[in-house]
């Protein structure tokens, strides 16, 4: 008999314990309890508001303005100033944690900080936003949700000491959690983290943040019921011409997005660095205009929920639209730029509503046969404008639909969203959320890397000791001198010391063979004048592209110069420095 031959199958079922990661499990189960924590959150947060915007205007039954016959309404200006008086100290003292619109703080932690956010910002913010937004802030809460659920996510971390990269994905979920659980919208959390906070979309990622929003949506469901944030009629596309005014629809978004973005950065920097009053007066002083404003336009107070859900139902008139769309630019710039606490993505819709409201009345009257009614235009005004303002299509599609429950009219809300952030993008490439950060020197459009060298000085990388090449030196010495250094350019400098010019082996090259011009040229003869230098408060990506132009002819350094006096050198900056500051900074944020 022959032995039976064993045939190996060429399905190995591997063991159980190889599919499992332990530091994925540990990510997952930390992100359930980071989503149950900002569910919490979320649902004590608009709690929080609730309280404070019935002790604001407890007596008159809400946000209000003046109300014929009753001559205490004319003190409706002093409610939101006497909000911005409790805020002032509060946003003075911890102004990261308290002051402006909180995303992009967590944008800073997570590109420069490693993901590291302070526990305390839970409870300032908290506070901070409730009173802003309860006394009648033109502000909305996701901001501040969003920064509440990233310092949770972040703290655990922390806790738990998980690497860097593990608690920005802790921070995102966070943040997530916080989105999803206060508009009940998981998916939109879930992309919000993805797309604005993290710009991570690798499956280490993807996994923990859906988790943590998927529990932070059901924890928040069961304590404040499932409802949609906005009831809508039933819209659609009337007819495939109508594609035409959705694109347009979509340009005007991008413009009206600009215009609220550079108007809220107008006003920041006006209150921050050109009115010249005591900082906790400030919030108080733009809670007072904002009330004057209010007293005649009342739809500008608070996250404005109720006039976009009239605009969406199309009860409200094209005039009044219009106004409303300048008149809440206007409001949320004055509230978070005098230094009030809470988000823009709820002012973004509302103005968004307002637009597409106004644009869809028209179009509507002009072609009523293949136009929707303006509730639909207002609907998707919505989306457009918001995708814009954040550069976020993806995250503000997908939101729409959650926040509303109609997905009928999607394909309109995907061009106009589409064309929206095409448009602002060919006019700035900052977005809300970015352009306070770029003046601080850090670019997140541009990646990780590049914001890392902006967040660098020069002081802290240049070399302090100078070899400079004085303007008197004979041709021959400057030769010998290049031969035995190990650079291959200098500054040169007359007797007092002061900087003259720069000469590279590359401009001695040129006079090699002319023997007969060694004892008549000097170094003030090769060197080349008018140079590029840079002040030790300068960043390392500005000094990297002066290393880099192509007009310096093979200088591998460069000239460090006193602020106070440009012919003074005081260090030189090589490529290896700049360098090895970056490896350093990598180092601190990416290895642990």
């Amino acid at each position: 008999m022959t032995a039976k031959t064993k045939i190996k199958s060429p399905f190995k079922i591997k063991p159980l314990k190889e599919f499992i990661s332990v530091e994925g499990t540990i990510m997952i189960a930390l992100a359930i309890c980071i989503g149950f924590l900002a569910g919490l959150g979320a649902v004590g947060f608009i709690a929080l508001i609730k309280l404070f915007k019935g002790g604001f205007w407890g007596h008159w039954g809400g946000y209000s303005g003046y109300i014929a016959g009753d001559i205490t309404s004319l003190l409706i200006p002093l409610v939101p100033a006497l909000g911005g008086l409790m805020l002032g100290p509060i946003s003075t003292i911890f102004p990261s944690e308290a002051k402006g619109h909180g995303v992009p703080e967590v944008m800073e932690s997570v590109v420069l900080k490693g993901g590291v956010l302070k526990i305390r910002t839970v409870v300032i913010r908290a506070f901070a936003s409730a009173i802003c937004i309860g006394s009648g802030g033109s502000a909305g809460r996701e901001g501040p949700i969003a920064q509440i659920g990233s310092a949770i996510g972040s703290f655990t971390g922390q806790i738990f000491k998980m690497s860097t990269n593990n608690v920005r994905t802790l921070l995102g979920c966070g943040a997530a959690g916080g989105i999803a659980a206060t508009f009940n919208a998981p998916i939109a959390g879930v992309l919000f983290a993805l797309e604005i906070i993290l710009g991570d979309w690798q499956i280490a990622t993807f996994s923990p943040v859906i988790m943590s929003s998927v529990i932070a949506t059901t924890t928040a469901r069961y304590f404040m019921g499932n409802e949609l944030a906005f009831e809508v009629p039933f819209y659609q596309l009337v007819n495939p011409v109508e594609i035409i005014f959705y694109i347009i629809l979509g340009l005007l978004a991008g413009f009206v997005a600009l215009l609220f973005i550079h108007t809220l950065d107008t006003f920041e920097e006006f209150f921050d660095h050109k009115l010249k009053i005591h900082p906790w007066l400030k919030p108080a002083l733009g809670g007072l205009i904002l009330g004057c404003i209010g007293l005649v336009f009342p739809q500008i107070f608070g996250n404005g929920y109720g006039p976009m859900g009239q605009a969406l139902m199309g009860n409200m008139a094209l005039k009044m639209m219009l106004v409303l769309v300048f008149l809440k630019i206007l409001a949320t710039s004055i509230t978070l730029g005098s230094g009030g606490s809470g988000g823009v993505f709820a002012p973004s819709l509302y103005i968004g509503a307002m637009m597409g409201g106004s644009f869809g009345a028209l179009v509507h009257y002009l072609f009523p046969s293949v136009t929707a009614t303006k509730g639909a235009y207002a609907l998707v005004g919505m989306g457009a404008t918001v995708a814009a303002a954040a550069h976020a299509p993806l995250t503000n599609i997908l939101i729409l639909f959650e926040l509303t429950g109609d997905y009928h009219i999607i394909l309109p809300i995907m061009v106009s969203c589409i064309m929206s952030s095409l448009t602002i993008r060919a006019l700035s490439p900052h977005s809300i959320y970015s352009i306070r950060l770029h003046k601080k020197g850090i670019t997140i459009e541009a990646g990780k890397e590049i914001s890392i060298l902006q967040s660098i000085r020069v002081s802290s990388a240049m070399t302090p000791e100078v070899e400079v090449i004085q303007e008197d030196m004979q041709f021959t010495d400057v030769v010998q001198y290049l031969l035995n250094s190990k650079h291959s350019s200098f500054p040169v400098v007359d007797r007092q010391g002061d900087l003259i010019g720069a000469l590279s082996f590359q401009d001695v090259r040129e006079h090699v063979f002319e023997p007969h011009l060694e004892h008549i040229i000097v170094a003030r003869d090769l060197a080349t004048p008018h140079i590029s230098t840079v002040k030790p408060s300068d960043n390392l990506k500005d000094a990297l592209s002066l290393l880099a132009h192509k007009g310096r002819k093979g200088r591998d350094l460069v000239l460090v110069v006193d602020p106070g006096n440009p012919k003074k050198l005081i260090g030189i900056l090589t490529r290896r420095d700049i360098l090895t500051s970056y490896n350093k900074a990598i180092f601190k944020y990416e290895i642990n």
